[in-house]
């Protein structure tokens, strides 16, 4: 009587359970779904799924029909009749033996033959790019064209991409749920994974996830793909390859005349000009920020206790110049083309303002969040080595509170720096 109450009084939140459930299926986008494959591998994976799921819902209704039969034909029906006793069928545990091993057989011929394909050498024109996994960020490093990126690649659409695979510290994995498989980056290891993007779809951005645990942010150790036409890719390489400034150097001054009866003064060596961007480079293609689909812009808040005056308006030359100041963000980071900005700790910052999103894809790359970051990233993000900047921040690292630092307008100087580095 007391089970009966409580299967009643439970049936209401099991309704909801399936109701919830059934609404869930109905939704019409799927970012980060595996059902979808736009790839080769993609697409072997696929297959292999459901080839074993085929096969195992037919072994589950074979075995669950046998038992639902044996229960109800063998079932007790007295207390008086004693059931016969049976000792051993040959043919049945014959044939019971048999039928696992054709199934079994059905299922590894199309695992076996997914895995010698999933683990072949990419084909020798393969777009080389190489991934190392750090705590908790991706970089990315195209050896083919000598630039270096993070949380963040372009890739053509019907090219084989060959990923290689390392980890700077700990296990990562990478994974692109509509375009690859999962494959691990292991310190002292490397691992490859390649596909080819679909020729026939669409420009637009795929969500990318470390999914091997590898610390307090693993969670938040995401990156972007982005698909584009070859012709796209093309100019996005060489826009890449542009040095990270974000105007021409001032022209060198002229020098002074000598003064009357002064013996004139012998030619200075020519001073090397620092690089700058072609025009060709600085009008290179960059995704529009109006295509990026809503699922790969992080809508996570920024923390209320980091206060910013987000009216202040940055000089981005004077960011420039904290940006290379003594113990700032050179320290850590390189902009390609400052030789006083080659840091290798944290990640590349040349072309950042371009990029979707900041923190590892985890806020979205604009004024008011970039601001809070370069304030104190440690409060908005567990475990970063990035160290708190801010005048006065408190460290949940250090425990203490920063006694000395950037001050609002500095902040909003290097963010108008960074935000110029297209």
């Amino acid at each position: 009587m007391i089970g009966s109450h409580r299967l009643r009084r439970l049936a209401p939140l099991g309704v909801a359970a399936v109701l919830a459930l059934a609404l869930a299926a109905c939704a019409q986008s799927y970012p980060n779904s595996t059902f979808t494959p736009h790839s080769d591998l993609g697409r072997s994976i696929d297959f292999l799924w459901n080839r074993l799921m085929f096969f195992g819902t037919i072994v589950f209704v074979l075995v669950e029909g046998a038992l639902i039969y044996v229960v109800i034909r063998y079932r007790r029906r007295s207390e008086d009749v004693t059931p016969p006793q049976t000792h051993g069928h040959v043919l049945l545990e014959i044939t019971w033996t048999l039928i696992p091993a054709a199934i079994l057989a059905f299922i590894a011929v199309p695992t076996v033959r997914t895995i010698f394909q999933t683990q072949a050498p990419a084909p020798a024109n393969s777009l080389v790019i190489d991934v190392y996994g750090h705590q908790w960020w991706w970089e990315f490093r195209y050896p083919q064209y000598n630039f270096t990126t993070a949380n963040e690649i372009y890739i053509p659409k019907g090219r084989t991409v060959d990923l290689v695979l390392h980890s700077k510290d700990v296990i990562h994995s990478f994974w692109v749920p509509q375009l690859a498989g999962k494959r691990d980056a292991i310190p002292n290891h490397t691992n490859h994974i390649w596909f080819t993007p679909d020729s026939n779809m669409a420009t637009t951005v795929w969500n990318g996830f470390c999914t091997e645990y590898c610390g307090d942010s693993h969670g938040e150790m995401h990156f972007r793909v982005v698909t584009v036409n070859p012709d796209q890719f093309a100019s996005w390489v060489t826009r890449q390859q542009a040095p990270g400034f974000f105007s021409p150097p001032p022209a060198p001054a002229a020098p002074a005349a000598p003064a009357a009866g002064a013996a004139p003064a012998a030619p200075a060596a020519p001073t090397p000009a620092a690089p700058t961007a072609t025009p060709a480079q600085l009008a290179a293609y960059i995704l529009p920020r109006a295509e990026v689909p809503d699922y790969a812009i992080p809508h996570t808040p920024f923390p209320d206790a980091i206060k910013f005056d987000d009216k202040l308006q940055g000089d981005p030359a004077a960011g420039e110049k904290l940006f290379v100041g003594a113990g700032t963000c050179n320290a850590c980071h390189t902009v390609a083309g400052n030789p006083l900005a080659v840091g290798m700790i944290g990640p590349n910052l040349t072309h950042v303002g371009s990029r979707i999103a900041i923190a590892a894809g985890m806020y979205v790359n604009d004024k008011p969040h970039l601001s809070r970051w370069i304030k104190n990233a440690r409060l908005m993000k567990s475990g970063v080595l990035m160290p708190t900047l801010g005048k006065g921040q408190y460290d949940p690292q250090t425990k203490a509170t920063t006694p000395s630092g950037l001050s609002d307008q500095q902040v909003a100087d290097l963010v108008a720096y960074l935000q110029a580095l297209k």
